[in-house]
């Protein structure tokens, strides 16, 4: 099942509970802009390889292509996460909590954001959820488990693989170089972290982009009252809109994050930033292509971190790791529990 452009905008002008809910979620999307998708091209503008400017423009692109080409290949990270919660059967309570579930989404980011920690937008996303189901149901009835166990194992890929890639990728590339003048490479390596970069910012789209795409179909069939639908086709307009959003967030405020992840934690040259990007990006593609959806933070900023221990783990500077930790640890239960009480509140207001 899917949607046209046409329906879409003759719907969003007469209906405005779906425009509402339509804000929401780009909301959601626009911070995801500001959050995530810094991290796809933190690492190249850090070694400055490429000005901020073309870099956003680049991922702009990039997210695009990434959430096109996985889309077709394969949407079942978009499905993961439609089918993870069930608001329902009553439309309307089911609009109010994913309402909720969106608003809570972007007060937790946003606070991330002003501190300057990269959080995961992929967890708060579904912290939102399941928190506002959980207020929905009165109990754990709204969760389905099948679909939450891919989360904790996207969490343990995202960690220890990211990880053990970013050191495993710079290794390899100082052992083929090990002979070779650092100056001469420094011209191959500029290019090459590009290519990193934009090969990230490809995956960040593949990734990320379906899971707000799930979460946008959700919102349209509930508004509609077709809380029973199961699968769906993405629609290009949705993909190009996704990706419009997530740029302007980027060019928002996307610096912040960037000078955390690329700046503070490690200091990276040119070659180890392709290493830490190519890593992510390759731990990326396999999550995409098993339909496990994992977090685009935890991966890049693992694999920077695996970069750096491989030279010294005095490389990285672990108090700037202690508070993006932290965060990514505080982001379930406290990003649900504001979806949690959000959703409560409305449902009383309304």
């Amino acid at each position: 099942m899917s949607i046209n452009f046409t329906d879409f905008i003759s719907q969003l002008f007469t209906n405005p509970i779906l425009a509402i809910v339509v804000i929401l979620v780009l909301a959601v999307i626009l911070v995801n802009g500001w959050t995530d998708a810094p991290n796809a091209i933190a690492t190249c503008i850090s070694t400055r390889s490429i000005s901020p400017r073309n870099a956003i423009i680049m991922a702009a692109i990039f997210n695009f292509l990434g959430v096109f080409v996985m889309t077709l290949v394969n949407a079942t990270v978009a499905q993961t996460i439609y089918n993870m919660v069930d608001f329902g059967s009553d439309v309307n309570n089911a609009v109010i909590s994913l309402s909720a579930a969106m608003f809570a989404i972007v007060t937790w980011a946003t606070a991330a954001w002003v501190f300057g920690i990269p959080t995961s937008e992929s967890h708060g996303l579904i912290a939102g959820l399941s928190g506002a189901a959980i207020a929905l149901q009165n109990g754990l009835a709204g969760i389905n488990g099948a679909e939450w166990i891919k989360v904790i194992y996207g969490l343990v890929l995202s960690t220890l693989l990211g990880f053990m890639s970013g050191w495993l990728y710079v290794k390899i590339i100082e052992l083929i170089c090990q002979n070779m003048d650092r100056g001469k490479t420094e011209g191959f390596f500029k290019y090459a972290q590009i290519t990193g970069g934009a090969a990230m910012a490809f995956m960040h789209g593949a990734q990320d982009g379906q899971k707000f795409m799930g979460v946008f179909m959700l919102g349209i069939f509930l508004v509609a009252g077709q809380s029973n639908v199961t699968t769906f086709v993405i629609p290009l307009w949705l993909m190009i809109l996704c990706s419009a959003v997530m740029a302007l967030g980027t060019s928002i405020g996307g610096y912040r994050i960037i000078k955390a992840v690329g700046m503070d934690m490690v200091k990276l040259s040119k070659y180890q930033g392709f290493a830490a990007d190519m890593a992510a990006a390759s731990c990326l593609l396999l999550s995409s292509l098993t339909g496990i959806p994992v977090s685009t933070t935890h991966t890049k900023t693992t694999a920077i971190m695996g970069v750096g221990a491989a030279k010294r783990l005095s490389n990285v500077k672990w108090d700037v790791v202690k508070e993006m930790v932290m965060t990514w640890v505080l982001t379930f239960p406290g990003c649900g529990l504001i979806a949690y009480v959000m959703t409560k509140l409305f449902m009383f207001i309304l």
